[in-house]
């Protein structure tokens, strides 16, 4: 058996230092997150893919918004978690929770997700798909965006 991170699963708390209620699986939501480069302007909620027009290694570190691809981008790597521009370090999600992630209209709760179909969204997978499955829905679409868990890799 493998363990990942810290393991609590109680759902309420209180805090050492103030005495109050604390909700803990806001506090420790489960989301695991990598800091990145912006190759571009990027708005959070947006699905980014890896800089193929970054230089050598630096590819790996670069992101920008997830292009349209037709069956799915393959080479989207998280969600970004806040704006950037250019040259701007920032945080993404890789693995686990993200709330708030654009995706296409009509997007139904447990619905299994490809990303990258529209610009820095998810959608709905079809069987057709050539990149690896991003993530699940956890309620449905509303407002353009969508909570779900990211399976990352």
């Amino acid at each position: 058996m493998s363990r990942s991170g810290l393991q609590y699963l109680e759902t309420t708390g209180i805090d050492p230092v103030t005495g109050l209620a604390v909700d803990v699986p806001t506090a420790l939501n489960r989301t695991e997150k990598r800091e990145v480069i912006a190759g571009g302007t990027v708005t959070a909620g947006d699905v980014v893919a890896f800089d193929t027009g970054a230089a050598d290694s630096a590819r790996s570190l670069t992101v920008t918004q997830a292009g349209a691809t037709a069956n799915g981008n393959p080479l989207s790597c998280g969600v970004a978690l806040s704006d950037a521009v250019a040259g701007d370090k920032f945080e993404i999600a890789v693995k686990g929770y993200v709330e708030n992630v654009h995706c296409v209209g009509g997007t139904a709760l447990g619905a299994p997700l490809t990303a990258g179909r529209g610009a820095g969204s998810v959608d709905t997978a079809l069987a057709t798909d050539i990149a690896s499955a991003f993530g699940v829905t956890l309620e449905a679409e509303a407002g353009g965006t969508v909570d779900l868990i990211l399976f990352g890799s």
